[in-house]
């Protein structure tokens, strides 16, 4: 007898979308986090989808403070420093331009 690969489960982070479309309006905005909780009914009218851009692994030196307080906010610390370095770069290029 082979056996059966095991059904591939998401991986930490991803939504589970059937159960998502499952939940009802309330219960959505109840699990939301704090800072949607306000947003006005049309936030998302005029919204456009970004696509994600290609990450390059790169070994980057950093002071240890700095490292030590994007990690104490939290998982992703990594995506949110690479956040603050793209909205540096646009600020430049806004100025530049």
């Amino acid at each position: 007898m082979v056996p059966q690969p095991r059904p591939k489960r998401p991986s930490r982070g991803r939504a589970e979308l059937a159960r998502l479309r499952r939940m009802k309006e309330q219960e959505l905005r109840d699990s939301s986090p704090p800072e949607l909780a306000d947003l006005p009914r049309d936030f998302w009218d005029s919204a456009l989808l970004v696509e994600p851009v290609r990450k390059q692994a790169i070994s980057l030196r950093v002071d240890e403070d700095v490292l030590a307080w994007f990690k104490q906010k939290g998982p992703r610390y990594q995506s949110r420093i690479n956040a603050v370095l793209r909205s540096y770069m646009n600020s430049c290029a806004r100025r530049q331009g």
